[in-house]
């Protein structure tokens, strides 16, 4: 990230680091004084709650102020739902999860500490899921092969075709 200095900031959006890229999420982001700017672009539908879980209530404890440029962004809380779309200014006040539709390109300012705490969880539950998929992916697969050349499953498995 980009280092932290007391006096104003700017920069091109393709300047920012790239903080994140994969499952249509491309994310850059700096921190500027007490404040994380970032820049995301959604080339996929994206749900945030499962990346949430362990936090206070499952939700996102940051505030963030936020523009669309373009997409849709349900935000989530325990009673209600807001729908922002392109073109609009956004603030999410803590305790909220996000459903963001593919095309959505966003740029966003929150506080760099909260941020910072909710980002360390995000991950380490990102870290998990792709592990248990992983896993799940060579679940049974011992490597043994039949007389005909086809893979087969061990112990009580099926014949792989």
């Amino acid at each position: 990230m980009t280092s932290e200095e007391p006096e104003g900031r700017h920069a091109q959006l393709s300047a920012l680091e790239t903080a994140f890229v994969g499952d249509g999420l491309h994310m850059r982001e700096a921190e500027w004084g007490e404040m994380r700017v970032g820049f995301e672009a959604y080339a996929a539908d994206f749900d945030d709650a499962a990346l949430l879980a362990g936090l206070p209530n499952d939700r996102c404890q940051c505030p963030h102020w936020g523009y669309l440029l373009s997409g849709r962004m349900t935000v989530r809380y325990a009673d209600r739902e807001d729908v922002v779309t392109g073109g609009e200014a956004y603030y999410m006040a803590p305790d909220h999860t996000i459903a963001v539709d593919a095309g959505t390109v966003l740029v966003e300012f929150s506080p760099r500490d909260e941020y910072r705490r909710t980002a360390e969880v995000a991950i380490r539950n990102a870290t998990e899921m792709e592990e248990g998929r992983s896993e799940a992916a060579t679940e049974g697969r011992d490597g043994t092969t039949s007389e005909d050349g086809n893979e087969t499953a061990s112990e009580g498995g099926s014949e792989a075709a």
